[in-house]
């Protein structure tokens, strides 16, 4: 297993899901998590299950959207750590809709928390990463920033643009010793997709639709799009710089 002992990390949208998934990970594997999100009943929650597993976790209220917020989280963590050594901009939301039936409204409100906190948080941690010249970056797209995905325009727009940040910032600052790359899941069994699914007439319909969307019949877990966060994140990947991985079942290959 790969190891962060000593490591301190922020993951941001950490009180659910995915990026909770990933904290715990990384608490496992070593490190010291700060567990950033903009629900603290949620984030509280999951600092208390890594303490209870021994590991180290502190969490911390912030919207992502919002540059003040996010410069405020910079502060508590320099504060109290001086350093941050891996970053996971995971917070993120989605919208269904089609060019047609997707307001100017829905894409900025997409646009502000999947782009703009994503280059909030960058321009908040990296600077420090570069004057120690170390650091891992790592951003969650999907799929839909590789693949076009119907009914989902503004989701997709945004998730394009992640994938374009990470490339750009990592070529920027590739003298820098710093790695910035990012994770493109399919559909992940979450909280998020399970509530989703309840917005279907037959839910259980809707699971077995979600499913065959993969090559694999199946969903995504979010264990294993943290597997691949901690790699990323650890010493392992000291080579991997720019990067785009597909973890979606085959997806994007066909069915």
């Amino acid at each position: 297993m790969f190891k962060l002992n000593d490591k301190i990390a922020v993951v941001t949208g950490a009180g659910s899901g995915i990026g909770e998934m990933i904290a715990h990970t990384f608490a496992e594997a070593g490190a010291y998590v700060y567990v950033a999100d903009k629900n603290p009943e949620g984030g509280q929650a999951v600092v208390e299950k890594i303490h209870a597993a021994d590991g180290q976790a502190e969490f911390v209220e912030v919207d992502v959207a919002s540059e003040v917020s996010c410069q405020a989280l910079g502060h508590h963590v320099f504060g109290q750590k001086q350093r941050c050594d891996i970053l996971v901009n995971n917070a993120g939301i989605g919208h269904v809709g089609t060019v047609l039936t997707t307001s100017a409204a829905d894409l900025d409100r997409l646009y502000d928390v999947n782009v703009k906190g994503v280059m909030f948080m960058t321009q908040v941690f990296l600077p420090a990463m570069i004057e120690r010249k170390s650091g891992s970056i790592i951003n969650l797209a999907s799929i839909g920033g590789i693949i076009g995905i119907r009914d989902r325009l503004a989701y997709c727009t945004t998730k394009f643009a992640v994938v374009g940040i990470t490339k750009c910032v990592a070529l920027d600052h590739a003298d820098s010793k710093v790695r910035v790359n990012c994770i493109c899941p399919g559909r992940v069994e979450t909280p998020f997709v399970q509530a989703r699914l309840q917005e279907y007439p037959d839910p259980k319909q809707a699971y077995e639709d979600f499913a065959r969307t993969q090559a694999l019949k199946r969903m995504g877990r979010p264990e294993e799009i943290a597997a691949a966060a901690l790699y990323l994140a650890s010493d392992e990947a000291a080579f991997v710089t720019g990067s785009s991985l597909i973890i979606d079942g085959g997806w994007s290959i066909g069915k």
